[in-house]
């Protein structure tokens, strides 16, 4: 399950369930190191530290949807701070998190004109994620991501910023 470059203890854990018309929780995008099948309903999937992900749930009963919600999460090394979110294990700095179906739909537009960009929504500027997050929470549409805007991430990625 995990590759030897990884220690177990320092992996996050992502629960995912998916039991038709009732309950769907998967990952759109992030680099998954493990995986472990719990039952055909449930399996745990892992990230190496700093890993970025986005997790969408959705789920609904009879009388229509309960939940419909993005994160984008960075996981984080042991003993460094972060916040706890239902599913994950044992938590991340949440850098996007909406709910409602409209906003989740946009969120996933929004990665989808990332990777139209050639650029892997997980490699991409994180505080761009924030930055949608506050814009969409405002009800405002946020800036696109940019290959400029990508390559100064890189750039700055590079010297340790």
């Amino acid at each position: 399950m995990i590759g030897a470059a990884a220690h177990e203890d320092d992996l996050t854990r992502v629960e995912l369930r998916w039991v038709e018309k009732k309950i769907e929780y998967w990952i759109r995008f992030g680099h998954t190191t493990g995986e472990q099948i719990l039952d055909r309903n449930r399996r745990i999937v892992s990230f190496r530290p700093g890993a970025v992900f986005a997790f969408v749930r959705w789920a609904a009963n009879d009388y229509g949807t309960v939940i419909s919600r993005i994160d984008i999460v960075r996981t984080v090394a042991p003993g460094n701070a972060y916040q706890t979110l239902p599913f994950v294990r044992p938590g991340g700095e949440i850098l996007l998190k909406l709910q409602s179906w409209p906003k989740v739909e946009d969120v996933l537009r929004h990665v989808d004109a990332v990777e139209a960009l050639g650029v892997d929504p997980a490699e991409a500027d994180p505080d761009h994620w924030r930055h949608v997050a506050h814009w969409m929470n405002a009800g405002e549409t946020p800036r696109p991501y940019t290959t400029e805007r990508h390559q100064a991430w890189l750039r700055r990625r590079e010297i340790g910023q």
